[in-house]
Order: structure tokens, then C-alpha cells, then sequence
């Protein structure tokens, strides 16, 4: 999910934003025009309201507070009962609903409870909003997939050329067996894996006994890695092709992927990998 998104639900523009790789959904976007804030307290002071927040932080909070929760519970629904987000927050340690200052600031909620929030409002409300998420995972899914379909034809269009280059300037000169020449297509596979990874693919098994037995070293690579080396089997060809020792191409290939990996790094590449824009907000009619 993108770190801020848009949902447009009955003609609110809602915002969605991504905190600690979970999204929380603005209260305060959907009660705009409405009540204000005083309609997030008035759903607060419900004891079936304070009854679902203890239960969702219960099951998906650790640190939460039971004690103070259990004092809530048995005074809510009595006209002296006021409840604010900040007073739950702060007495209950709670992690399902967040105030935010500043710019997109208010009361943010765990979808779970956005969704629960949005009942209180009105039940239509509350299925337009889960019908307009549902379909901005749908669309996030399809781009991440087209993304990763890319890379795939990428890769595999690099690896042809790496491997084009090793039998056409490589074996071409050798009088060799078919063996051999695979044993000659591994050592450069392992060139790469040593620029990239820092072993070749036996000293990786080796170190790795029961991981090998499912998976090989470049299994484990995240994405920053697997650009790194889709970009560096294509100029390992190059190099190839200029004569270049498979020493000096080595120190090449490795000088290559510091500066790759940090340049991809440095723009949080792995977490906007499945950005298809570049502001970093997308809206869903």
C-alpha cells in the first residue's frame, strides 16, 4: 500500500494513509461537514464501541492496558462517561486508532475500526468505504503485478544476454565438453552472486544447510538486489565482450553494486516499487 492514498466514498475525499506497513483510515475525513470531532466522541462514549476497541487492541495489541480498559468499560453508556481518542490512547496504550498533527493530522483508526466507525455513521456509508478499499487493493495488486512482470521480461531478457555473451565469446574459443561449458556458466553465475552477495552459490548452501534444501541464494534477494542484478549480468556482458579479465570485471561488477544499491537506497526504492507515480498520493472513483 502506498504510504498516502485517496479514497473518494459518497464524495468525501478520504484519506488512507500506511503506519508501521498497516493502514489506518481518516475518521475525521469522514465526518467532515458533519458533527466534526464531536461525532468520533460521541461513537467513543458507546459502551459497544469502548466493548470492540478493547476486544480488536486485545487481539492485536500486547502492550494494551486491560486494567484501565475493564475501568472504561464499566462506565461507559452513563451520561458522565466522556471519552476522547487521545484519553484512549494515552490511558490504554492503544495502537488502533492514532492522532496525527500537522498536515493530513486528525484521527486516523486500523481499518478494522474504520470500517466499524463508518457503521456508526450509516450502514451505506460503511459499504461504500469497504467496497472503494477493497478496489484500491485490487488496483495496488494489478500494478505491483504488472511492476514485477516488467522485471521479470527484464531479467529474463538480461539473462540471455549474459548468457549469449559467455557462449558466443567465452566457450566459442574452447575446444571443451558439455559439461565443462556448464561448469564455465556457473563460475560466471557465481561472479555475479560475488559482486552482489559476497559468496558464491555452494559457499551460500553451505552456510545455509536447511535453508538450501528449499531455496538458493538468490531466493533470498530483496528487491533493491534483484535490480542490482538484472543491471549487472547486462554489463557483465558488456565486459565480456571487451576482453575485460574475469578479475578486473569482478572488481567492476562489485564497485557497480555499491553504488547501485546505495543510489536505490537512498530513493526507498524497495518501498515505492509498485509506484507507477511519483507523487505519492492516487485517487479512487
Amino acid at each position: 500500500m502506498k504510504k498516502t492514498s485517496i479514497l473518494i466514498v459518497q464524495g468525501k475525499e478520504i484519506t488512507l494513509t500506511t503506519i508501521n506497513d498497516t493502514d489506518y483510515i481518516s475518521l475525521t475525513d469522514m465526518i467532515k461537514s458533519e458533527e466534526g470531532e464531536d461525532h468520533i466522541r460521541n461513537w467513543m462514549r458507546n459502551k459497544n464501541t469502548i466493548e470492540f476497541l478493547g476486544i480488536w487492541e486485545t487481539l492485536n495489541n500486547p502492550d494494551f492496558k486491560g486494567v484501565e480498559f475493564d475501568t472504561f468499560l464499566n462506565e461507559a453508556g452513563f451520561n458522565r462517561f466522556n471519552m476522547t481518542p487521545r484519553k484512549w490512547i494515552e490511558s490504554t496504550n492503544a495502537i488502533g486508532i492514532v492522532s496525527k498533527a500537522g498536515r493530513n493530522g486528525g484521527t486516523y483508526a486500523h481499518k478494522d475500526i474504520a470500517i466499524e466507525f463508518a457503521s456508526w455513521i450509516s450502514p451505506v456509508f460503511k459499504l461504500y468505504l469497504i467496497r472503494e478499499y477493497q478496489r484500491l487493493i485490487e488496483h495496488e495488486r494489478s500494478e505491483l503485478a504488472l511492476s514485477w512482470n516488467i522485471k521479470r521480461l527484464l531479467s529474463k531478457a538480461n539473462y540471455h544476454i549474459h548468457t549469449d555473451a559467455i557462449k558466443n565469446i567465452i566457450l566459442s574459443k574452447l575446444n571443451i565438453s558439455q559439461m565443462k561449458k556448464g561448469i564455465i556458466y556457473a563460475s560466471e553465475a557465481d561472479l555475479l552472486n560475488l559482486a552482489l552477495f559476497g559468496c558464491t552459490a555452494k559457499q551460500w548452501q553451505e552456510a545455509n544447510p536447511e535453508l538450501s534444501k528449499t531455496m538458493n541464494i538468490r531466493d533470498t534477494a530483496t528487491i533493491n538486489q534483484l535490480i542490482v542484478l538484472s543491471n549487472i549480468e547486462s554489463l557483465n556482458a558488456v565486459l565480456i565482450k571487451q576482453g575485460i579479465t574475469k578479475e578486473d570485471r569482478l572488481s567492476i561488477l562489485h564497485n557497480t553494486v555499491k553504488e547501485q544499491l546505495a543510489l536505490l537506497m537512498a530513493r526507498n526504492a524497495e518501498q515505492n516499487f509498485a509506484k507507477l507515480e511519483s507523487d505519492g498520493q492516487e485517487y479512487i472513483e
